[in-house]
């Protein structure tokens, strides 16, 4: 009997456990970036060398999203799918391969159509000059 009720209580427990650990995980990371982040700026005089720090580890939140390479990415997944559905699993698999790779096939598009913003690219005229 302890067996029987042992699986399904460890099945609800997973549905706790994953989202709760992820947040603890995100927290202790950035709290340690931020802790790096003082300990280099206590050793640093010119403000401007700590403002591009900042920036430095920033950068990759700050970046545009790139959408011809995440639809190649897609395009190649939707395309495995499909040859998945071909060689194994039938029809159906064949069908999601196709809505995936033209998924992938319209980010690739959307990447060509909507470049970089202004915004975008005076910053790297700034950085530019900058150096």
């Amino acid at each position: 009997m302890g067996l029987e009720i042992l699986i399904p209580v460890l099945g609800i427990m997973t549905g706790i456990i994953v989202p709760v650990s992820v947040f603890v995980w995100l927290y202790f990371e950035s709290k340690d970036k931020n802790k790096t982040i003082l300990e280099i700026s206590k050793n640093i005089d010119d403000p401007s060398k700590i403002e591009d720090l900042i920036n430095m580890l920033d950068d990759r939140k700050k970046e545009p999203i790139d959408y011809r390479r995440t639809g190649v990415v897609t395009l190649f997944t939707g395309v495995g799918l499909f040859l998945f559905g071909v060689f194994f699993l039938g029809s159906i698999l064949k069908g999601v391969g196709a809505l995936v790779a033209a998924i992938g096939l319209g980010q690739i598009i959307a990447g060509y159509l909507y470049p970089n913003t202004s915004e975008e690219l005076t910053n790297a005229v700034e950085d530019f000059e900058k150096k």
